[in-house]
């Protein structure tokens, strides 16, 4: 029903920015949660934030809030995550998924069990 496409990631310093982006394209794009996860060398993946359309729900993991923004661009079917100050342990593969539920956005999108249709990934490394 969707397809997503992960561009964005690159080479960053340490306090920098990025801007990472999810194109989904297919049936019912409007019905789906894009939530964004990053999995570090060595650890496994976390939920860093997600976005529902259907009643404009976010969420942010600890990890990155107040550092980064989440948003859609409605003509694009495409989800962003702005990513500012970027850390070195930030220095991950970031993937997009989508997944339908109308359970709270807190209790989704840390799980990726929740969403079936994944992006190719893109890697953000964060270093000086």
């Amino acid at each position: 029903q969707v397809q997503l496409v992960e561009s964005g990631g690159g080479l960053v310093q340490p306090g920098g920015s990025l801007r990472l982006s999810c194109a989904a394209s297919g049936y019912d794009v409007d019905y789906y949660t894009i939530t964004w996860f990053r999995r570090a060398p060595g650890k496994d993946r976390d939920g860093v934030s997600c976005y529902r359309p259907v009643d404009g729900s976010i969420y942010y993991a600890d990890s990155v809030k107040g550092r980064s923004t989440i948003s859609r661009d409605n003509a694009k079917n495409t989800v962003y995550l702005q990513m500012n100050n970027l850390k070195p342990e930030d220095t991950a593969v970031y993937y997009c998924a989508a997944g339908i539920s109308d359970r709270p956005v807190h209790e989704v999108c840390p799980r990726p069990e929740f969403f079936a249709t994944w992006g190719q990934g893109t890697q953000v490394t964060v270093t000086s």
